[in-house]
């Protein structure tokens, strides 16, 4: 695994958060038969996860920005680089008490994506990943599939909620694109989690849209370092500018961005 500084302060901050967020999802699950329901407890285990989060990691490097789901920007004096958080994605699994949820940290430098963690709290796995240096899950080593045959792909992807029903049709359109093409779909309700599945191999592919930066910009660092191909979902490099994204090994990423065109 890496033992570099810079990981060794990223997985100790999300360790951390990720206490907090365990101990929360056992009240979700008691919340859950109530009236009430645990709406407003999970908003705020939400905002202590990143407020940790922005604690441990400026005491740890003094002066970096921060792009955050909760916070929003706050600028550094350090303006090389920018630690990208989302403190829980997968807040509707969350919710439900489904245990398929993440903290995600990148870190960017002079607008590069050159560090990830992915990491969660409820099945303790921790995938990381630094330029240079691989990308791990815990102490194994992670590599893309190796597969080739789209027919054969169990490809990831993102549906829409009803909150951007302005998708739904495009959305539509592209799976039934896919499904006519791959092997099956699966949607685990959180794209840091998804882009980490495609680099343990876990998953050949994954597309979505209607991201934003903090959903994608670990896993990314997780897919490259994985071996893997990554672009938006229209073939482009401005995965964080345009929010969506698509990735798989050479071979998958690119036969599920011929099916998304086709669409």
């Amino acid at each position: 695994m890496i033992r570099s500084a810079l990981m060794n302060v990223m997985t100790a901050a999300a360790v951390k958060a990720g206490r907090g967020l365990k101990r929360d999802l056992g009240e979700v699950e008691n919340l859950q038969v109530s009236i009430k329901g645990p709406g407003d407890f999970v908003t705020a285990a939400d905002r202590r996860a990143e407020k940790v989060l922005f604690e441990e990691l400026s005491r740890s490097r003094p002066g970096y920005g921060f792009l955050m789901e909760e916070g929003g920007a706050v600028e550094g004096a350090d303006k090389t680089h920018r630690w990208i958080i989302d403190p829980l994605d997968g807040t509707t699994n969350f919710l439900h008490s489904l245990p398929v949820f993440a903290i995600s940290v990148g870190l960017e430098r002079d607008g590069e994506m050159v560090a990830g963690i992915v990491y969660n709290p409820a099945t303790d796995e921790m995938y990381m990943a630094e330029k240079g240096q691989g990308a791990w899950l815990n102490n194994r080593r992670l590599r893309v599939a190796a597969r080739r045959d789209f027919a054969d792909a169990l490809v990831g992807c993102g549906i829409p909620p009803l909150a951007r029903a302005h998708l739904h049709p495009r959305f539509k359109v592209e799976l039934s694109s896919v499904i006519a093409k791959s092997g099956n779909i699966r949607r685990l309700g959180a794209a840091s989690l998804d882009l980490a599945m495609v680099a343990a191999g876990r998953l050949d592919c994954y597309w979505e849209r209607g991201l934003s930066a903090w959903d994608m910009a670990a896993g990314i660092v997780l897919v490259r370092e994985a071996g893997g191909y990554v672009s938006d979902a229209d073939g482009g490099d401005k995965m964080l500018e345009s929010g969506s994204v698509c990735v798989g090994n050479e071979t998958m990423q690119r036969s599920l961005l011929a099916a998304l065109r086709a669409a």
